[in-house]
């Protein structure tokens, strides 16, 4: 096993330090997903939630998630991000979040698209609370990542 990035010599936590790291660009994605009520889907697919428009209200809140990931997260750096792109899309069980975060930097946006498809989804759930019970957030995981 690799040992832990985020610990020092005697196993505290520490930030990374990432500044004799190489400046590329990288690339993260996540998905994740919320299961709903078939009656809630509808109220979304008609855009007549009380709260508004679900699936913008989530993107953008996605969007700013990711932005504020470091304020989240403690050991995060503050990184800047090149783009975020969150996509909310409905199938027959819920809704489905991706993310995809880019940055040009030192150190990798795998928590930032974490977080946004996180937030995406948390933001979902409160907007339909009201209306559905039994949402179930799950299978929330990085789909890839890469440098350029």
């Amino acid at each position: 096993m690799k040992e832990l990035s985020h610990t020092d010599k005697k196993g505290k936590a520490a930030m990374v330090d990432v500044g004799d790291k190489e400046i590329q660009t990288r690339i993260a994605k996540a998905t994740g997903h919320i299961a709903l009520a078939e009656a809630t889907l509808n109220l979304i697919k008609d855009n007549v939630m009380k709260k508004g428009d679900v699936l913008t209200v989530a993107q953008l809140a996605g969007i700013n998630a990711a932005k504020q990931t470091s304020a989240l997260i403690p050991l995060c750096h503050n990184i800047v991000l090149d783009n975020v792109k969150v996509e909310l899309s409905i199938d027959e069980a819920g809704v489905k979040a991706d993310s995809e975060v880019r940055s040009t930097g030192k150190t990798g946006v795998e928590m930032e698209a974490l977080t946004a498809v996180s937030v995406a989804l948390l933001t979902v759930y409160d907007m339909c609370k009201a209306v559905d019970k039994k949402m179930i957030i799950d299978n929330i995981c990085l789909t890839g990542k890469i440098k350029i």
